[in-house]
């Protein structure tokens, strides 16, 4: 057995089983609450440049499959461990855990306390960490690399996660697979939407699609007039990485909000559109990763079990008047959602398109496809 080394900013050292990719990689350590769900971790964009802790001590029992992944290829810069399961136990399953995470250049490691290491994490926040399987490596040689490593705050990451080239999204969720069925309503035409990609996650366009909407998915640094001139009926901020405060699209999409279009946004586009509005948005200590967080909805009371995955949060007190939070996360009372007080625009912090056992948050997807077609 291969050993590797976890190594925080903070000095302190965990070593365990080197899993997965032989090297040495860094990025910001958080953790992940969940019980099931790592494939999904693994390949959501919008870990990108972080590496993630599963809190749950058991990982990889149920393998990889194709019908799991979020997007192409896995986003997270490494992956923590209790204990990794090397032969799994599902019919659906295509490979390994271990075989995944080698295949796909992510460098890992288990045997780590990850109770304590995620206590850690909570005390001090999320910080920088090396995980390394190079044994020529001295931690000395380690801990210097780290200090190299940029802070999260300010790292635009959005601008290069998602796609390059525009294209045309056509695969709908299934509704007996995914449990809720999906009402797409009758349309005079096909509602069109323009997402902008910051690190979509592929269900995100299923969900989208089986509501009945033409989508076409453009790259992060597309012009609001190049959107525009595609005569959407609906515009999407996406999911994604890194600060939202240094994301160039910004003012890309104060220019779209100065439109009567619909707009929803989800996690980074959230904060993004929080930003357009004139808000500022804060790190938060160690963020929000899991997928049971609470989160209740103003205007009813109504309270909604979601997947999370954010670093950042928007400050509800810098909101301009015209513009008010819509949801409330009840862990923390951090903004989980904000809406517009006389256009269709709005956007929520959690994701909706996750549906973790609880798909109380679907509604959204239709809200945005029933606005957008009475407007058809």
């Amino acid at each position: 057995m291969s050993t590797a080394r976890l190594i925080l900013a903070d000095g302190t050292i965990f070593r365990g089983r080197a899993v997965g990719a032989v090297g040495s990689t860094t990025g910001e350590a958080v953790f992940n609450t969940g019980m099931t769900g790592y494939q999904e971790v693994l390949t959501d964009p919008s870990y990108t440049g972080q590496i993630v802790t599963m809190t749950y001590p058991e990982i990889g029992n149920y393998g990889i499959n194709a019908a799991d992944m979020e997007s192409d290829r896995a986003f997270a810069a490494g992956f923590v461990m209790r204990q990794c399961c090397d032969v799994p136990s599902n019919f659906r399953a295509t490979e390994s855990l271990p075989a995944f995470l080698a295949r796909s250049g992510v460098v890992a490691i288990d045997g780590v306390d990850t109770r304590a290491l995620t206590r850690r994490l909570r005390v001090s926040g999320a910080m920088n960490a090396i995980i390394s399987s190079e044994e020529s490596l001295s931690d000395a040689a380690l801990i210097e690399r780290l200090r190299a490593v940029p802070s999260m705050a300010g790292l635009d990451l959005a601008s290069t996660a998602g796609t390059r080239n525009a294209y045309t999204w056509t695969e709908k969720s299934d509704p007996a697979t995914f449990g809720v069925p999906v009402d797409a309503g009758a349309w005079k035409r096909p509602g069109r939407v323009v997402a902008l990609d910051f690190g979509l996650k592929k269900n995100i366009l299923r969900l989208l699609a089986a509501h009945g909407l033409e989508v076409t998915v453009v790259p992060a640094a597309t012009s609001a007039a190049d959107i525009l001139a595609r005569k959407p009926d609906g515009i999407f901020l996406s999911n994604g990485p890194g600060d939202p405060a240094v994301v160039p699209a910004v003012a890309t999409v104060r220019e779209l909000i100065t439109t009567d279009l619909p707009l929803f946004g989800i996690c980074l586009g959230h904060q993004i559109l929080g930003l357009a509005y004139g808000a500022k948005t804060f790190k938060l200590k160690f963020g929000h990763r899991g997928a049971n967080h609470p989160i209740k909805r103003l205007r009813d009371g109504a309270v909604e079990i979601a997947s999370h995955n954010h670093g950042f949060a928007v400050d509800p007190a810098s909101l301009p008047a015209d513009v008010r939070m819509s949801h409330i996360n009840l862990n923390d009372q951090t903004c989980a959602g904000i809406e517009h007080v006389s256009k269709p625009q709005f956007s929520v912090q959690y994701h909706p398109e996750a549906g973790p056992g609880p798909a109380d948050p679907l509604y959204l997807f239709r809200q945005f496809a029933d606005v957008i077609r009475t407007r058809i």
